[in-house]
């Protein structure tokens, strides 16, 4: 057991005693979490990353609370009870470990669950009242995206018992290296000097940029994001900037969603995880494209927003609270970033990134020359 495993136990520990003490005396408890939410997002350019305000969410004990807060300890108990004996679970595993403690124990079953969301957003609440990561409890989320291939990095993880494994990824051929929740656990190098790290928004053109030469014929790092950035795809980004001081680049689709639920991100975490992004954030990745300039330049096929799908008008309207509201693009050094946001609620049209590989359908390594051309000419936000 580490310190940090220490720490996290005494302060578990203290939260359970004075609720218990309140009791005794008859006061009604009270738990106050960080409010992880945009109202309590502040955003620093120097800092790079959302971080909390002072909100905090009071939880006092009465007849509408009390599950809330009886569950918050029966959830907490599960995850000391892995501390302590160095076990590790998923979200999913630690439901189906609830469900079986209430299986065995009749006088816990008023505490229930009746889906995963709920069980959830009990550990959610835990760690933003103890204000601490859910991987710091043993808690990892499943590992998706965030598939890396180079010719040039060397990868070394400490092992649980204290062993290093060493994974050189020019050895892997076409298979990738995927990070895991905790990159603290791993340390970087790399072979010869790596120009640029490319984080494309779809794993399916990363995998064919690698099965054409890319990695080969580039000195650099090419990741596979698979949509909206999971803690390990973030946690991974950040590790490769403060490690390497590669410079970072993010390749993904021209529209409202990529820019506020992807990009933003991955460059300055989210609002739900306020307590968490100076470790799952790369506030130095840069927004290559697809660019609204592009689509003109490389007579780029691109499309209208369909007004009669949900999903898209929605985003559009995320797009106009998050230049109302999001402190990250109110901040004047991003104000590129929110050019491309007002370019996309204005003119109401959408560019994917495969649309390069339209600009010469005979030429395979056409997408490529374009985004080494734009990364050698900064053509970049």
């Amino acid at each position: 057991m580490n310190g940090n495993d220490k720490e996290i136990i005494a302060l578990s520990k203290e939260m359970c005693n004075k609720v218990l003490s309140d009791i005794e005396k008859a006061k009604r408890p009270v738990l106050y979490a960080t409010k992880c939410s945009l109202d309590n997002a502040k955003y620093n350019y120097k800092t790079g990353y959302l971080t909390p305000g002072p909100k905090k969410v009071a939880t006092e004990l009465n007849v509408s609370s009390v599950k809330k807060m009886s569950r918050a300890i029966f959830m907490l108990e599960i995850l000391i009870r892995n501390l302590l004996n160095g076990a590790v679970n998923t979200k999913r595993e630690l439901y189906y470990i609830s469900k079986g403690e209430i299986k065995h124990n009749s006088a816990l079953k008023a505490l229930d669950f009746q889906d995963q969301p709920e069980s959830d957003s009990t550990i959610d609440f835990i760690c933003e009242i103890l204000e601490c990561y859910r991987e710091d409890m043993n808690c990892y989320a499943n590992d998706r995206g965030g598939q890396t291939y180079s010719q040039q990095l060397v990868v070394t993880e400490t092992l649980p018992d204290g062993d290093k494994a060493v994974v050189d990824l020019s050895k892997l051929g076409t298979t990738p290296f995927q990070p895991k929740n905790r990159p603290q656990n791993l340390k970087l190098s790399a072979r010869k000097k790596i120009d640029f790290c490319l984080i494309v928004e779809s794993e399916g053109t990363a995998n064919t940029l690698v099965a054409n030469g890319f990695t080969k014929r580039h000195s650099c790092i090419l990741m596979g994001a698979q949509g909206v950035p999971s803690n390990a795809v973030r946690g991974w980004c950040k590790l490769i900037e403060d490690e390497l001081g590669t410079p970072m680049y993010f390749f993904g689709d021209l529209d409202a969603y990529t820019m506020q639920n992807i990009f933003r991100t991955l460059k300055a975490g989210s609002a739900a995880s306020l307590i968490r992004n100076s470790d799952y954030s790369a506030p130095d990745v840069r927004f290559l494209g697809v660019l609204p300039e592009d689509i003109k330049k490389y007579d780029l096929n691109d499309y209208p927003v369909k007004e009669n799908d949900a999903q898209e008008v929605r985003a559009l309207k995320k797009a106009q609270d998050a230049l109302a509201n999001d402190p990250f693009f109110h901040d004047k050094r991003n104000k590129g970033l929110s050019q491309i946001l007002k370019w996309l609620l204005q003119h109401k049209r959408r560019c994917e990134q495969q649309a390069y590989f339209t600009v010469d359908p005979r030429d395979p390594t056409m997408p490529e020359k374009i985004i080494v051309d734009k990364i050698k000419r900064g053509d970049y936000v």
